[in-house]
């Protein structure tokens, strides 16, 4: 049993995961060894689980995963768990090296695969859709969103839908997907909640927020929550051949989520509202916040039984108190410019009292 989640694993299964080394991974890994399940990971070796003991590793990049035939049937996997899947290659060289090894595979998709996200970024044309998603929500019609917006041009071929689409065409290697939302916690890569923090931490007495983004909704979840959800559909037969949205947190606007971790942290400055055009450069999103997106988590609860290990506010304190532990980094810096934050909030003032 995992004594934080409840979670009784009854039947011990030998498990394969790609990738799986950082931030959501090492939980996942955690998750399915307190199951009792047999772990191998397969990484370059960069990272290792100095933390989680007991598992097999097998050291290889994943561009040549092909190579690796012999090692993944030495172990003898009976699901595949690819936790690091970007581009469409990558998919179907996993399910042609995995076919005739393991019995099904798990891939951890994105959210972003959904038209909802098109409408948002401006890529999708069309009216504000219908809320929540559900797994059969219609999805992008545009792949590869981030196609021409870095000059490496390393996230060019990145998009989740064909990903899925190789992972669920394999009558050999039946499928799952989960589609994840933002997740927070420790350990966070992404740092979701530096910005809010970084100004507690600072004392500001505001924290702005673009006035059309107050109301708009994000799909949020703890990574705990997630890592649960993740070797949850990777151990129960229930599934395969099944599209799963991760559990998501309660839908909070923006305006609630500033509120709710400036509570938890003991923040008692101000939310102050501005518009857009007065926004300073660092903070201004050219983002349409009014498609919001929220999402409906009750296929995961519903179909495999699926309950918080951790509570949303819970998540929230944890994820804060990993924050606050780090150090801000110097690149960071365009990010805090406050004397930009104080000139736009005189700039209101003066237009206040004029």
């Amino acid at each position: 049993m995992n004594h934080e989640t409840g979670a009784i694993y009854t039947i011990s299964m030998r498990i394969l995961i790609i990738g799986g080394t950082n931030f959501i991974g090492p939980r996942v890994v955690a998750e399915l060894t307190a199951g009792g399940h047999k772990v191998a990971v397969f990484h370059r070796g960069e990272t290792e689980h100095a933390d989680t003991p007991g598992i097999t590793h097998i050291h290889g990049d994943r561009e040549r995963i092909a190579a690796f035939g012999a090692e993944f049937r030495q172990f003898a996997p009976e699901v595949v768990l690819d936790m690091a899947c970007m581009f469409e290659r990558d998919a179907r060289a996993a399910v042609d090296v995995m076919r005739g090894i393991a019995r099904r595979a798990v891939v951890v998709s994105s959210v972003d695969v959904y038209r909802v996200y098109g409408r948002m970024h401006g890529s999708e044309p069309g009216p504000v859709e219908a809320l929540p998603l559900t797994e059969d929500s219609p999805l992008r019609e545009k792949l590869y969103p981030y196609r021409g917006e870095r000059g490496d041009g390393r996230m060019d071929g990145y998009d989740k839908i064909p990903v899925e689409r190789a992972y669920m065409s394999e009558p050999e290697l039946p499928g799952t997907v989960i589609r994840l939302p933002a997740v927070h916690g420790e350990g966070d890569y992404q740092r979701r909640l530096f910005m809010e923090v970084r100004r507690f931490e600072a004392g500001r007495p505001y924290i702005l927020v673009q006035d059309d983004a107050a109301g708009w909704r994000w799909a949020r979840a703890y990574v705990g929550n997630v890592a649960r959800a993740i070797a949850l559909v990777a151990t129960d037969e229930r599934a395969s051949g099944r599209v799963y949205n991760a559990p998501v947190d309660p839908g909070l606007t923006q305006r609630e989520w500033l509120a709710a971790n400036a509570r938890i942290a003991g923040w008692r400055g101000e939310i102050v509202e501005l518009p857009a055009e007065m926004m300073p450069a660092h903070l201004r999103q050219p983002v349409n916040f009014g498609q919001s997106m929220a999402v409906d988590d009750s296929r995961i609860r519903g179909e495999l039984g699926y309950a918080d290990a951790v509570p949303p506010e819970e998540g929230m304190r944890r994820a804060i108190e990993w924050e606050r532990a780090q150090p801000a980094g110097k690149s960071s810096a365009k990010y805090l410019d406050f004397e930009a934050e104080d000139a736009a909030i005189s700039a209101v003032r003066a237009l206040q009292g004029s």
